[in-house]
């Protein structure tokens, strides 16, 4: 009778192994050994998708790509020491953004002041073929002067507006990146006076040569002031714009986005590109101004291939040594 009640007052032991089995109706052995393998699956698995997620979400320095590298560079790349909040970055950008406003609203303003002169100075082209310029609605000789200030001021105010957009940039760039900014900006504004001047000597004689010389004999040339500065204006600014071409490369470059194979690899389009975009920023619709831009696109991009691949070829010789 002892043995009886001490059997009675023993109470079942119920393990993790006993429960799956009375839940799914296996064995108790087979549940055991299928839950063994189950979670060693488990583990493996996302140990797996943790090193593939780590992977992507935080690559090392070598597997990164160079969108990555430029979108998220390396911490130790970046200077700590000019580490801002969100509001000191827009109290700085409001302070550049008045003072580059400033200064090219005086850069036009004194231009106006000085308008008469500008006005003869962009005549010169076309003023020893004989072409008069007539003023054919009231105020439009006042509104062509107000056009004639605000485009020569604008390129007047760029190495100010240029050395803003620079310092609000540069806390943001890595020291790398910082090494070509300079040469890069000096490249950029030499290429756009090149293209002015081009446009002013070359260009824009050339064009409204073939104009008064195609209808020398049919009709006097006589042009409306406001429409033939806005053909020079426009002519002269697209230049200018145009010649950034290889400084574009070149920032791609530098960045390892595109190699210099692969822009002379793509050198067809380049050329039906070239002869596109010169009949986009010509204002002129003769084939011949077309081809006058046509050319120093095609010379500037090919350049600007070779400078990228002589960079190319020094980059490899420092990391070789």
């Amino acid at each position: 009778e002892e043995e009886e009640e001490e059997e009675e007052l023993e109470e079942p032991v119920i393990t993790m192994s006993s429960m799956r089995a009375a839940s799914t109706g296996l064995p108790e052995e087979e549940e055991t050994s299928f839950s063994a393998e189950e979670t060693s699956a488990l583990a493996l698995s996302n140990d797996a998708a943790s090193a593939s997620a780590s992977a992507v979400f935080n690559p090392s320095l070598e597997d990164k790509t160079a969108i990555q590298k430029f979108l998220a560079p390396d911490p130790e790349e970046l200077d700590s020491e000019l580490e801002m909040t969100v509001w000191e970055h827009l109290e700085e950008l409001r302070e550049r953004v008045l003072i580059a406003a400033l200064m090219t609203g005086l850069a036009i303003l004194a231009c106006f002041c000085f308008a008469k002169e500008l006005v003869v100075f962009l005549e010169a082209p076309v003023a020893e073929q004989g072409v008069r310029f007539l003023q054919l609605s009231p105020g439009e000789y006042f509104f062509t002067s107000l056009k004639v200030a605000g485009y020569s001021g604008l390129l007047l105010a760029v190495p100010t507006v240029l050395y803003e957009v620079v310092a609000y940039v540069v806390p943001g760039l890595t020291r790398s990146e910082r090494q070509f900014l300079g040469p890069v900006l000096i490249g950029s504004s030499v290429l756009f006076y090149v293209g002015l001047l081009f446009s002013y000597e070359v260009l824009t004689p050339a064009a409204l040569k073939f104009f008064v010389s195609y209808a020398d004999g049919a009709v006097e040339s006589l042009w409306s002031i406001d429409q033939y500065f806005e053909f020079v204006l426009v002519l002269m600014l697209s230049t200018g714009l145009s010649f950034q071409v290889p400084v574009v490369q070149v920032m791609l470059g530098q960045l390892g986005l595109v190699s210099s194979q692969s822009m002379l690899g793509v050198w067809r389009y380049v050329v039906v590109g070239s002869v596109a975009a010169a009949a986009v920023l010509t204002p002129s619709t003769d084939p011949f101004t077309q081809t006058l831009l046509a050319l120093p696109l095609c010379g500037l991009y090919f350049g600007g291939a070779f400078v990228v691949r002589a960079l190319e070829e020094r980059r490899d010789t420092a990391a070789a040594a």
